[in-house]
């Protein structure tokens, strides 16, 4: 029993006023953030640990509060100690979205999933809550992660001075689609792990404590194309078809059409899913985390269809072909 934990029992036992509290894990996380469930009569309770030296918790708090007023199902901070890193929360329950989806459920719990969406992108309009703006130098570090920890370091590409140019040429571009979107409030992992399915208000909402603002596809790219699991083409244009028209019904993005939604939906694919197999590339290299390598391949096939049919990305599509994808069944074991 390490430490953390050991001070973490005691204040839960201190604050629901129970003796010898069964604390179990709720849930793994990429980041330094811990999560435990624990029984109290009749109710179950979760308990984030976030060592307050490297999460702060003040912006889970915040943006928790904003998204309930906007009508998600979001964890509710019943008691909190800032100092320790540790929030009780009530808990959505254990049913996550991943497992439970497939070509008999999917639409169900997708269509619920968008239609919390748009309460949020549109709700949050009026929102006094600022957030920080998904910018320009941050679009440009997320895609370097793909260059400095996926090609550099998990596959040993080192680009030369041209492909290196030409490489940041295509973030640049990437960068430029997304900044022209309408800016949104944005989840910034809104996807099958941060979902649960619950009885009431699905879905229970998850993990959106490093909410921006910034384009209007992000989430939408983060669910229909997710690295954890991936659905046919066609199936995908039906459900972005479907939140176009839940947007401007409900008055937002009213002057884009259905063509350029889906030319910005898919370079904010590109740019995401660049990041996260850079990601998932540290997360194995730095944080000893390699369970997330056997999601690179589908990550990296998302950006191959899209970057095969936009000019823009030519040299992106035949990095991948020509120097990644060879080099990925023997270095990502």
């Amino acid at each position: 029993m390490d430490q953390r934990f050991k001070q973490l029992k005691v204040w839960v036992e201190e604050v629901l006023s129970i003796a010898d509290a069964d604390l179990s894990p709720a849930s793994s996380d990429a980041s330094f953030r811990r999560y435990f469930r624990v029984q109290h009569g009749p109710k179950s309770f979760v308990i984030m640990d976030a060592p307050p030296d490297k999460e702060d918790c003040e912006p889970f708090i915040k943006i928790s509060v904003a998204l309930a007023s906007f009508g998600l199902n979001v964890p509710q901070v019943l008691a909190k100690d800032l100092r320790q890193g540790f929030l009780l929360l009530s808990d959505l329950g254990s049913e996550q979205y991943l497992p439970l989806l497939d070509d008999d459920s999917v639409d169900v719990l997708y269509a619920d999933a968008i239609t919390a969406l748009v309460n949020m992108q549109v709700r949050a309009v009026a929102s006094k809550v600022v957030l920080p703006v998904y910018d320009f130098d941050l679009l440009m570090t997320e895609m370097r992660l793909f260059k400095d920890w996926l090609l550099a370091q998990q596959l040993g590409i080192q680009l030369n001075n041209e492909q290196a140019d030409a490489l940041d040429k295509v973030f640049v571009w990437l960068a430029q689609q997304a900044l022209a979107q309408p800016q949104v409030w944005v989840h910034r992992d809104y996807h099958s792990r941060n979902l649960m399915r619950t009885a009431l208000a699905n879905p229970g909402v998850l993990d959106f404590q490093d909410a921006v603002l910034g384009p209007l596809t992000y989430d939408l790219v983060s669910l229909l194309k997710d690295c954890y699991i991936s659905w046919p083409r066609q199936q995908v244009e039906a459900w972005l078809a479907n939140y176009l028209r839940q947007i401007q019904a409900a008055g937002l993005a009213m002057d884009v059409d259905y063509a350029q939604l889906q030319v910005w939906f898919d370079c904010m694919g590109v740019q995401r899913h660049l990041k996260a197999t850079g990601i998932f590339a540290r997360l194995n290299i730095r944080d000893g985390k390699p369970g997330y390598l056997a999601d690179i391949p589908r990550t990296l096939a998302y950006i191959v269809e899209v970057s095969e049919q936009q000019p823009e990305l030519s040299f992106l599509a035949a990095l991948l072909r020509t120097d990644v994808l060879p080099r990925l069944r023997g270095r990502i074991s």
